[in-house]
């Protein structure tokens, strides 16, 4: 079907100067060498029954640590690319038959400017000093472990999946950091348990190693390989290799956690709703590779509140997930469609967030050889007028080439009297050696739906989009088409009926001016959409960023200009008393934002966007700060106001969101979160607290309040809760 709506000759004649003028300024650039000898790391073995022992305490005053080979040869990312980096950094490796052992030696001319605020579990690493390792266990130069440190201790984590693309920071491994401060710098101590890590079951072990530092009152970011800044830490084909790995057990792991809740709810106007329950996991390597999870009675109350969300649109709202049990596998199971093929909160939520209780479930993930899998199974009990259901999801990736990857992928929906699949396949071509040394990616989806009990049963979502992101030139181009009878009752579908072509292109030179790091213009973002059925143009956005800077301090600043037009078929609501008619609309939109540099001890950001807006107009304006008081408490406070002027009437509405986090050790922390706005006059708070007495076991406290706030203050309901979950190996 030919598509009604053509682009103007001036908007192609943009279009190809755009790629002109990024390929002009792309050319003459040097092609930087990305390794630094050496570029391979030797394990220094020892055992646990000898006398010479590692006390974990970040002192690095063990003999072990004088035997090991140390690397030092780190290069500059940031500021200055390709320069030796400014400070001095030491890493070594140890392991015994359970585990394995990090030295690091971080160096600092200024230990009095080091930037540590965090300890806590999962804390914000990006934002002050740190040191990452990954590894490629597998040497796949694809899949890998991400771990990070920071001067307090405090531990963070990740898993890395297709060379970077996947980057699921939601893992969790059981892994143990303790760090040191001198007037020579910070030191630190890193403990891996084999059982934490996936690996083949080779004698000896050959593995993929990168290490990246960051010396943030500097600005200044430090790598041992892939050290360009078209690359990054997570891409593994860029890593170094650690060797000297030998008589590594592999085991068929058996871990039990079993979990006990106990506590009180009691909604408005109802009576105590005592909570007492009781479930597990059940975790069982099949191979090193391959990771069986069973679980029962499954309980998420640990689980932070949703953050409230004001729809100004005429699509749903789009909430992320936040349950472990999800989080960890969540890159398996990406369809590469526009929309969502798997968005596991169908699972055990209802529409409006409320828990369903899940039955049981199992989850197999992990790799062997070249191939990825992925099953979900889970069945929900009956609640009202719910049946009991069903969900799975299941994927099959085959690495092809150096980087690239092919797959399929289908979730299910299975009730007493009714089912509905969603099946597809995807390909990743990706190479990072385009022009010499530039990155490009070619990536293709196609998934078809089928429901039961629907007149049209089958519905159909393509997608293709081509990707070349480098640090100077960044540029994207897709084509998508999703129709009317696309069905994923398992997935998230924020648009149907449509056919889009998107075009993006930034240029980002880092011009020689002193104290500028970086400028950022956006020539051209274009993203249309067509009615499936008819080929009518539904909506149109183009827009571009005329300047944005970030300065050496990094502070940063930018402009942004927005055209949209947008024929909605039929009248929808915008707020409560707004009824938007169908039509053509046409409207322009501003935004100035500024951000200062998030490593001080206060820091903020601030935005303010203003004009037209479906024939009328709309302001709005947002403002954050962060307050890291000491390495014990952090507060984060974030304002946002709206304005919407119509004919019809207006809208005004105000939401504040508050998040303080303390914490009295790695091991011993918490937080209230605390929101409210008067769209919905609704305020929650929420604050959690978190005790690992021994890593791997987890003692949890939840409250919960929730207020509305029309007219007059009153409780919607309250949530006590206690948690704790136990970590046996069988």
């Amino acid at each position: 079907m030919a598509l009604s709506y053509t682009p103007s000759k001036g908007i192609r004649k943009y279009c190809i100067i755009s790629f002109f003028i990024a390929f002009l300024l792309f050319l003459p650039n040097l092609v930087y060498a990305q390794i630094s000898k050496p570029d391979t790391m030797v394990a220094y073995p020892f055992s646990i029954h000898s006398q010479e022992k590692i006390s974990l305490d970040g002192k690095l005053d063990e003999v072990l640590w004088q035997k090991a080979i140390r690397i030092t040869n780190f290069t500059q990312r940031n500021l200055v690319e390709g320069e030796p980096a400014t400070e001095r950094t030491e890493v070594a490796v140890l392991y015994d038959e359970e585990n394995l052992y990090f030295g690091i030696w971080s160096y600092d001319s200024y230990p009095e400017k080091i930037v540590a605020f965090e300890q806590r579990r999962d804390f914000s690493w990006w934002r002050e000093d740190n040191f990452n390792i990954i590894l490629d266990t597998y040497h796949d130069k694809r899949n890998g472990y991400l771990f990070v440190t920071n001067p307090n201790g405090a531990r963070a984590d990740a898993l890395i999946i297709d060379n970077g693309v996947g980057f699921n920071v939601d893992w969790n491994g059981v892994w143990d950091a303790a760090s040191t401060r001198t007037e020579f710098g910070w030191f630190a101590e890193i403990k891996i348990p084999f059982t934490t890590l996936k690996f083949s079951e080779q004698e000896e072990q050959i593995w993929g190693i990168n290490f990246e530092r960051n010396i943030r009152h500097k600005r200044e970011q430090v790598q041992w390989q892939g050290w360009a800044r078209d690359a990054s830490i997570e891409q593994l084909n860029r890593a170094g290799t650690l060797v000297n790995l030998r008589g590594l057990k592999s085991t068929n792991l058996l871990e039990l956690k079993p979990y006990l809740l106990s506590g009180v709810q009691q909604e408005s106007n109802k009576s105590i709703d005592w909570q007492r329950n009781i479930g597990a996991d059940l975790n069982y390597l099949f191979t090193p590779t391959l990771k069986l999870n069973l679980t029962a009675n499954t309980d998420f109350a640990q689980v932070e509140a949703d953050q409230a969300q004001i729809n100004f649109t005429r699509f749903p709202l789009f909430f992320p997930e936040k349950r472990e049990f999800f989080l960890e596998g969540r890159d398996y199971f990406d369809f590469g469609t526009d929309a969502l093929g798997f968005y596991s909160r169908r699972i055990g939520l209802s529409d409006n967030g409320l828990p369903i209780p899940i039955l049981a479930g199992a989850r197999l993930l992990g790799k062997a050889g070249s191939t990825t899998l992925g099953v979900i199974s889970m069945q929900t009990a009956a609640q009202d007028t719910q049946r009991s259901v069903n969900y799975g999801a299941y994927s099959f990736r085959q690495d092809i080439f150096d980087q690239s990857r092919v797959g399929v992928i289908a979730t299910s929906k299975i009730e007493s009297n009714r089912q509905n699949y969603v099946y597809g396949l995807n390909t990743r071509l990706a190479t990072d050696q385009f022009l010499g040394n530039k990155n490009l990616v070619f990536e293709s989806a196609f998934a078809q739906s089928y429901t039961s009990d629907s007149t049209n049963k089958i519905g159909n979502t393509f997608n293709f989009g081509i990707r070349y992101p480098n640090d100077l030139i960044s540029m994207r181009a897709d084509f998508s088409k999703l129709d009317s009878r696309f069905n994923p009752e398992v997935g998230f579908v924020g648009r149907n009926n449509y056919k889009s072509a998107l075009f993006a292109c930034d240029i980002n030179p880092r011009p020689n001016i002193d104290g500028i790091q970086q400028i950022f213009f956006t020539p051209l973002f274009a993203n249309f959409f067509w009615n499936d059925l008819t080929g009518a143009r539904e909506s149109a956005v183009l827009a571009g960023s005329p300047f944005g800077i970030q300065l050496n301090s990094g502070d940063s600043f930018w402009v942004w200009i927005e055209h949209q037009t947008d024929i909605p078929p039929e009248d929808f609501p915008l707020g409560r008393n707004i009824l938007i008619q169908a039509g053509e609309y046409n409207f322009t939109r501003y935004e100035l934002n500024a951000e200062t540099f998030d490593g001080r001890w206060v820091s903020g950001y601030g935005g303010v966007s203003w004009g037209d807006y479906y024939g009328g107009t709309r302001l709005n304006f947002n403002v954050g700060t962060s307050f890291r008081l000491s390495r014990f408490i952090t507060f984060d406070f974030e304002y946002q106001h709206n304005e919407l002027r119509f004919e019809s009437g207006k809208i005004f509405t105000n939401q504040i969101i508050s998040r303080t986090e303390f914490s009295m050790s790695p091991k011993f922390f918490g937080g209230l979160f605390a929101q409210w706005n008067d769209n919905d006059n609704q305020a929650l708070l929420n604050f959690r607290l978190t005790w690992i007495p021994t890593i791997g076991t987890d003692f949890f406290f939840v409250f919960t309040q929730s207020f509305n706030t029309d007219q007059t203050i009153r409780s919607n309901g309250v949530s006590v809760l206690a948690k704790l979950v136990w970590r046996f190996i069988i």
